[in-house]
This record gives structure tokens, C-alpha cells and sequence, in this order.
């Protein structure tokens, strides 16, 4: 790999990320057309089925793709969707090397877009700053090989932990930088989801704020065993194209249920687990079915306890704020009993850390739901 494979690639990382949150259910990807040196065309994949990035890109450099490299985030898919091959495409413009980042995981196609590429003459490269673009269509991973969406738990916490002080108090333990960002976050996932001690505690809107105005809403899943959400919170009464879905049990009462969806939210009845409430993996596979890819996890201690405890958080994004509440009373993470043996640990691997304002941005990948 040389040092212009690398930075090439990242530009088609960066493209790619401009699609985030609004491509499902097909991944985000990036394509960049390099001839002689120089960039000829570029591209990403904006919405499912619009064209793909190596289409956009090969359209933008037009005959000047005739001999070009392609780097691509993702493998060239090489079957027909909503649109053409993407392999086949690069073929017949006659592009001379073809630069790959991560391998398509759907093991259906997977290696077929490679291959058709090599069987035609082209020279390919994989593996290209990998662990970015693999990273990045880690929601379309688990929706292929799982039927479920990725979840990542989001947290502001302190250098000791903690989420709240013993008072409650928890605004604002994250700068405002790490706030901001908090809603770009919020743009680029399909969903985010919070316990009903959460509404009922904060009474938030879930929405995304950016600067102007910009950015979509993810579509808000509450998880509310007994239907307790008012039929006045402000997820229900503000305006926002994005549903709200409220996971109960069939042994919610039935006036609550009607007057919710009065006011606009829609029910989703999922099997009971005795003692824990909503099945929480039955529910993750009803978003998957709705083609969800990516949720954002803002629950409180007792939902991410059982996210958690159940093997269903894949990420967590940690917003650690240069502060010590201190004590034994403050509140953490995570509720309920630990996994007593430090063997029994849940294993992790940073991904990322950055420093944001006064905070660090940690990125962690839980390695007992890595799909990998």
C-alpha cells in the first residue's frame, strides 16, 4: 500500500460519510478516479436507489476514467440491485486498477466484485485503510449478517464515571462542543432510542439541532413495558417527519394504547420477557425488518444495563469530561449487578479517541457482538 494509495482512499472515506444515516438499507461508500496523478471524478452514494459511488464518480470523469485508478470504499458490487453492477461498470470504462477498502460482508456476493474485476484485467488492491472503511459499514454488517441494527450507547460521563450526581444533576457534564457534535451524531444514525424513565425524567425530543436548521431526524423508539409516556411529551407534540415508536408488552393497558396513538406515536407490541419487560432483542429485529441500520442508544442506566447484559450494544461513544464528582453515590453507566468475575468482563477495543473542546471523544467496539 503506498502513501497516494492511502490518502486517495481516505477522500473517498470522507465522501462516503456524506452519506451516512441516509442511505439504508445500503452502506455509505465513497469513490474517488485518479489519472495520471490527478483526481478526474469523484462520488458518493447519496440515497438507495440513486446511482452508486463508482457510478457517480465514473460519470463525473467521463473518458477520462479510460485507464484511471478507482479507489473505492467498499467493494464494487457485482449483482443487480435498484441499479446495475458497479464491476461491471468500471469494466466497460475501461479503468486499468481498481483500489478496494473492505470486502463487501454479505457472504452471498462477497469477493465476486473482486473477482469479476481480476478475471477482466484489471488490477485490484484490497484492504486499503481497512479498519476505516469497515468501520464505517459496520450497520450494513449487522444488518446483513443479524437482521438487526448496530447500537451504539452514547454517554456523557466524568474522569470518575460517572452520568449524573447523586442529585441527578447531569447539565451539563460535556462541553459544548461535545453537545454540538452530539447532533451530528444524532444526523448520520436511522434511530435512537431511550427507557420511558427517560421521557418521563428529561421529557426530551430526540431530535437533531443543527446550525440553520439542517439535518434529519432519527426515528425515536421508546421502551415503555406498561405505556407509561404522556400522550403530551414533547417527542409527541413537536414537529419532526421522523415517527415515534413505542415498544410495550401485550399486557400494556389498552385505554394508554389508544390514547398514544392519538397522539401520533405508533405502538409496537413485542413479547414480554418475565421480570425484564420488553423482548429486547425481538425488538431490535422488528427495527431491522424496517430496514434500521443504525441506532443510537441514550437510554438511562437500567436500559443500557440490559442492552448490554443481553449482548445488544456494539459501540459505545463516550464523551469524557475533565471532571470528578467523586463518591460512591453518583450515578454510572450502568445499573444492576456487575459480571462478578473480572474474567466475565466484556472485552472492548478503542477504535478512536480525539480530544473535542475540553472533553475526549472515545469510539469503543464491544468485541462479544463483533460480527467479525
Amino acid at each position: 500500500m503506498s502513501s497516494s494509495d492511502s490518502h486517495m482512499m481516505r477522500r473517498a472515506l470522507d465522501l462516503a460519510r456524506l452519506g451516512e444515516g441516509r442511505t439504508r438499507p445500503n452502506p455509505p461508500v465513497g469513490a474517488v478516479v485518479v489519472r495520471d496523478g490527478e483526481v478526474v471524478g469523484e462520488g458518493w452514494h447519496q440515497r438507495a436507489g440513486m446511482p452508486h459511488a463508482e457510478i457517480e464518480a465514473l460519470l463525473a470523469a467521463g473518458e477520462r476514467a479510460r485507464g484511471a485508478t478507482v479507489y473505492v470504499t467498499l467493494e464494487p458490487c457485482s449483482h443487480t440491485g435498484r441499479t446495475g453492477p458497479c464491476a461491471r461498470a468500471l469494466i466497460d470504462a475501461g479503468v486499468q486498477r481498481v483500489v478496494v477498502g473492505a470486502i463487501d460482508p454479505n457472504p452471498k456476493v462477497s469477493g465476486r466484485g473482486v473477482a469479476l474485476l481480476r478475471e477482466a484485467g484489471i488490477e485490484v488492491v484490497t484492504g486499503v485503510l481497512e479498519q476505516e472503511c469497515s468501520w464505517l459499514i459496520g450497520p450494513f454488517r449487522r444488518a446483513v449478517l443479524d437482521g438487526r441494527p448496530l447500537v451504539t450507547l452514547k454517554a456523557a460521563i466524568t474522569l470518575d464515571g460517572a452520568t449524573a450526581t447523586s442529585r441527578g444533576e447531569s447539565q451539563w457534564i460535556s462541553c459544548e462542543q461535545s453537545r454540538a457534535d452530539v447532533h451530528s451524531l444524532r444526523d448520520r444514525v436511522d434511530a435512537i432510542m431511550v427507557g420511558v424513565g427517560t421521557v418521563l425524567r428529561d421529557n426530551p425530543r430526540l431530535n437533531t439541532r443543527l446550525p440553520g436548521g439542517e439535518g434529519q431526524d432519527p426515528v425515536r423508539v421508546v421502551v415503555d413495558s406498561r405505556l407509561r409516556t404522556p400522550p403530551d411529551a414533547a417527542m409527541l407534540t413537536m414537529q419532526s417527519e421522523a415517527p415515534t415508536l413505542i415498544a410495550t408488552t401485550p399486557n400494556a393497558p389498552a385505554d394508554k394504547r389508544r390514547e398514544l396513538e392519538k397522539a401520533g406515536a405508533e405502538i409496537l407490541v413485542c413479547d414480554e420477557i418475565e421480570g425484564q419487560g420488553v423482548d429486547l432483542a425481538g425488538l431490535l429485529e422488528e427495527l431491522g425488518r424496517r430496514d434500521l441500520m443504525h441506532l443510537l442508544l441514550e437510554g438511562g442506566a437500567s436500559l443500557n444495563h440490559s442492552m448490554l447484559a443481553h449482548h445488544l450494544v456494539d459501540r459505545l461513544r463516550l464523551y469524557v469530561a475533565p471532571k470528578l464528582f467523586g463518591g460512591s453515590d453518583a450515578r454510572g453507566l450502568f445499573s444492576g449487578s456487575d459480571v462478578g468475575f473480572i474474567r466475565a468482563a466484556h472485552k472492548a477495543r478503542f477504535h478512536q479517541v480525539r480530544t473535542l473542546g475540553t472533553d475526549l471523544v472515545v469510539d469503543v467496539e464491544l468485541l462479544s457482538c463483533s460480527p467479525d
